[in-house]
């Protein structure tokens, strides 16, 4: 079968890109279409051209599968495509339903006329992706479209739905019936009145005060862009469009366009791009392996973390029994549910009436038979091996045969949980992060015995809660855990070396990210990594720890819950202040075990924290608990705040390049206080580099 369908319907030819799941404009369907193009240009009976696309929507832009290949810029390139159907003596008409984004977009602005169903979603996205359109978009939507309506589509990259656009120029008529019925009688009314072809680049971009507009829209994007300088260039597009004639204008649009691919910016968002996808595909988990039904689900545990697991199920129409074992907390519960919802109510995103629909959906009980019947229970019950047995030898005995068995552990041994039933191929972690209705990230272990049909139902429920579902193997801490340990040791480290969290903070906040680790800690509670720290300290007698922080804890600075941690805080007010008698606390714990205090960098506190990481998760790649390096950086970017701008651990890493990483650890293991051996590269790492070669 083609990637195109060619019918004649009387003197119009109707041209359907057919290239599922998306019409991607890729090498192969590009040369069908100019081929097309040319048979209805050659064949006498034919007056019109109808363009239009098959399945899903009229074309979702390039073919994702050839970004980074030759076959992106093979011809006929989307530039030739456009200008041959631009050029066109017999007029051309698109046809849009659904999805028209990216290059399908600036496609149909090389079409003379365009028709759309009224719920057509109308973008260029590239900006999303560190780039500007790049095949005359940023030329042609601003005299399709008006100046600032134009601009805003092209900054902000998000659709809008065709009836919004409706009485501009971008479309000559609305279809609310059979677009390809409606697109062939307009059609036949071109041929009629004898309309000449209307090219939207003979358009002149049309505002009272250009100059001005643009020199505000520069001043608003500066302010809002942070480091990515793809919003700025899209600015200085549009603005050529306005200034320049139009062909001068496509060669600053491709000039500034080939800039940014070669941006670490574009490439890191780019590889979040293909990282996400890659996440769902495990590849001894094809995509036909059937999946069970989760019609309905159990949650144990009301608390925070259970409370925001009910909430993703719900969110997603999945109705959820909530079990506690005492009325009070169950009550607790519920009310912090309808009060995280209540935020959402007050900036308009929900109404009263959507959160009396979504809390209806919640049945609270106090007995586990009463959720015997769910399809998968998660339990978010407190992290400790002996209460997880007693929650999994209940679950083992009352839930109905095929159920899966989840549990939410942050640490914990999944293949020891899976032992306490006898149905371990029924058990899998899903580790969610807190807060647990906000995070998109969703880590699913994958325990020794857990079934394929377990695995691709449980990442299929992620993504209809709308996370980033990433597969780990088990192993203490999974992904996420596992790597941050390691970062954790280094930044108290550094306190005792000389540093302060403020420094700390200050430094890995310039670097990107929203938090620094002693904020983050403060936030989550250090009563939680003590409690880690405490069963590690038994389990791994051979790993050196600074117990800095205990003696933090030790004094209940808890943080901001006990308005006190490493930072000091005011009741009610989460502003982090510098405790005075915090750093006392650091200083003087320097001196006790013997460090001279110095000056350290923000340099070092970087690479540091960064390469502990990139160290940590190269051996969990070596040891095949992650899939591959971009599964490593979807954790980070979507549960660890990472710089979406760096690409996460791994891709930085890449980046900086592995034999610099390596370079930099060797120098840090001169250090003879902490642990030394920290620093020794991970064999991975240390043969990439050797080779010259990525992670990614």
């Amino acid at each position: 079968m083609g990637v195109t369908s060619y019918e004649k319907r009387g003197r119009v030819a109707v041209i359907t890109m057919q290239s599922p799941p998306v019409n991607g404009l890729g090498s192969a369907l590009r040369a069908a279409l100019l081929k097309a193009l040319d048979k209805a240009l050659y064949s006498p009976g034919i007056k019109a051209i109808v363009l239009t696309g098959s399945g899903s929507g009229f074309s979702a832009g390039a073919d994702i599968r050839e970004f980074n290949t030759p076959k992106m810029q093979a011809p006929p390139n989307l530039h030739t495509l456009i200008t041959a159907w631009e050029s066109s003596a017999k007029p051309v008409i698109a046809a849009i339903h659904g999805t028209c984004m990216g290059g399908g977009l600036e496609l149909a602005l090389g079409c003379h006329y365009r028709v759309a169903r009224p719920d057509a979603q109308i973008a260029l996205p590239e900006v999303k992706l560190g780039l500007i359109p790049g095949a005359g978009g940023t030329q042609r939507l601003p005299r399709a479209l008006g100046l600032e309506a134009a601009l805003n589509m092209i900054v902000s990259g998000n659709p809008v739905p065709a009836e919004k656009l409706a009485g501009t120029p971008l479309f000559d008529e609305l279809v609310p019936g059979d677009l390809v019925e409606g697109a062939v009688a307009f059609a036949e009314r071109v041929i009629r009145e004898k309309l000449p072809p209307k090219r939207v680049r003979d358009r002149a971009v049309v505002h009272p005060n250009a100059a001005g507009f643009l020199m505000f829209a520069r001043t608003t994007v500066d302010a809002v862009a942070g480091p990515y300088p793809a919003p700025r260039k899209c600015v200085e597009a549009v603005k050529a469009a306005v200034e320049q004639p139009f062909d001068e204008g496509i060669a600053t649009e491709r000039r500034l366009f080939l800039d940014l691919m070669t941006t670490p910016e574009s490439k890191a968002l780019r590889h979040v791009f293909f990282g996400e996808r890659a996440a769902a595909r495990i590849p001894d988990v094809p995509d036909t392996t059937p999946t069970r039904p989760i019609k309905s689900a159990a949650v144990i545990g009301a608390g925070t973390m259970g409370g925001g697991i009910t909430m993703n199920f719900i969110n997603a129409g999945i109705p959820v029994t909530l079990l506690e074992m005492k009325q009070e907390a169950l009550d607790r519960g519920l009310e912090a549910i309808r009060r995280n919802y209540g935020g959402a109510v007050k900036k308009g995103r929900m109404t009263e009436a959507d959160v009396a629909a979504r809390i209806a959906l919640v049945t609270p009980v106090l007995d586990y038979a009463a959720i015997a019947q769910a399809d998968i229970v998660v339990e978010a019950v407190f992290e400790d091996m002996a209460v997880k047995q007693s929650v999994f030898e209940k679950l083992d005995a009352v839930m109905k045969p095929g159920a899966i068995l989840a549990t939410n552990t942050s640490t914990l041994d999944v293949n020891r949980i899976a032992a306490f039933t006898k149905r371990p191929g029924d058990v899998v972690g899903t580790h969610f992060f807190s807060p647990a209705n906000v995070m998109r990230l969703l880590e699913v272990v994958r325990g020794a015995q857990t079934t394929p049909d377990v695995l691709a139902t449980v990442m299929k429920l992620g993504k209809t809660m709308k996370k980033i579902a990433v597969v780990s193997g088990v192993c203490d801490g999974f992904i996420g855990n596992r790597m941050l340990e390691q970062m954790g040791r280094q930044t108290l480290f550094l306190l005792e070396e000389g540093a302060l969290p403020k420094q700390v903070d200050a430094a890995m906040e310039k670097f990107g990210f929203a938090m620094g680790p002693f904020r983050v800690g403060d936030l989550a509670g250090n009563d939680i990594g003590w409690a880690i720290r405490k069963r590690r300290y038994v389990e791994k007698p051979m790993v050196t720890y600074s117990r800095i922080a205990d003696r933090l804890c030790e004094q209940g600075r808890f943080g901001q819950k006990t308005n006190g941690g490493w930072y000091d805080y005011a009741p009610g007010d989460r502003t982090a202040r510098p405790s005075a008698a915090v750093e006392q606390m650091i200083v003087e714990y320097s001196k006790e075990i013997g460090v001279k205090r110095r000056v350290v960098s923000d340099e070092e506190i970087v690479d540091r924290v960064v390469y502990a990481l990139v160290n940590e998760g190269a051996k969990i790649l070596e040891e095949g608990i992650a899939l591959r390096a971009s599964d490593i950086d979807m954790v980070y970017l979507n549960g660890y705040g990472f710089p979406a701008h760096r690409g996460g651990p791994m891709l930085y890493a890449d980046t900086v390049g592995l034999d610099v990483v390596v370079r930099r650890m060797k120098q840090f293991a001169r250090n003879r206080h902490g642990d030394p051996t920290a620093w020794q590269p991970a064999r991975l790492l240390a043969r990439l580099a050797a080779a010259s070669k990525t992670f990614n």
